[in-house]
């Protein structure tokens, strides 16, 4: 298959208040069907790795490829495009919105890439919350469900659109043991079933060691991987 995502010589600075040099010429790709997790002190450079990595931050120098395409330089708007279709991203915190249903809240990107109708749509997000074991809490409003269950639901949301790779930043940092170890069998079944790719910034040692590679990041450079 190839590489899904490949960074090349990726380098960012932040310039206010002075400059600071945050990633270092970072290299490395992801096949497809890897389960990748990143590691490294806070301040290291991995969010905001994670940020580029997901189109979301444009302002480095080096070259991003996606599925083989290359993908640094692009205007906003196909940026936003290719990231919806492409990308599922999972947060530490759910940003569900609260009151709109669970089922409506999975609904949203793919309402958004506008590529399927409405039927279409809600018939995937149904098909995707039972997946998850979490069909019975369609009709339900995003406020009323529980921490672990809002889990999910952002994990349904982020695969609405079938994506290429789903990216992770602290996904489990929210959740107790119990609903942690949820969210990396759903991420390891995820791999397993549907050859997806996964890309997950974690602090959790158990959850990376179980990963197939980590990549160890200090100081903004990638120092094992």
């Amino acid at each position: 298959m190839g590489l899904i995502l490949e960074a090349k010589n990726i380098n960012k600075h932040f310039y206010k208040p002075k400059d600071f040099h945050v990633l270092k010429d970072i290299s490395f790709g992801i096949e497809a069907g890897e389960f990748v997790s990143i590691m490294g002190k806070s301040g290291s450079g991995k969010s905001t790795l994670l940020y580029i990595l997901s189109t979301m931050d444009t302002d480095y120098s080096g070259s991003l490829f996606l599925n083989g395409g290359l993908i640094t330089g692009k205007e906003h708007q196909e940026l936003s495009r290719i990231r919806n279709k492409n990308i599922g991203f999972v947060f530490q915190f759910h940003y569900l919105l609260s009151e709109f249903s669970v089922l409506e809240n999975v609904m949203l990107p793919a309402k958004k890439l506008a590529e399927k109708s409405y039927d279409e749509i809600e018939h995937d997000a149904l098909e995707k919350l039972n997946m998850l074991h979490i069909g019975h809490l369609a009709t339900k409003k995003a406020s009323r469900i529980s921490g672990g269950e809002k889990q999910r639901v952002a994990i349904a949301r982020a695969l609405i659109n079938n994506p290429t790779i789903l990216m992770g930043d602290e996904p489990t940092g929210n959740l107790d043991s119990f609903n942690a170890e949820n969210v990396f069998q759903i991420f390891k079944q995820l791999k397993e079933e549907q050859a997806l790719s996964l890309l997950v910034v974690t602090h959790d040692g158990d959850f990376a060691k179980r990963t197939d590679r980590i990549i160890q990041m200090e100081d903004g450079r990638i120092v094992h991987q």
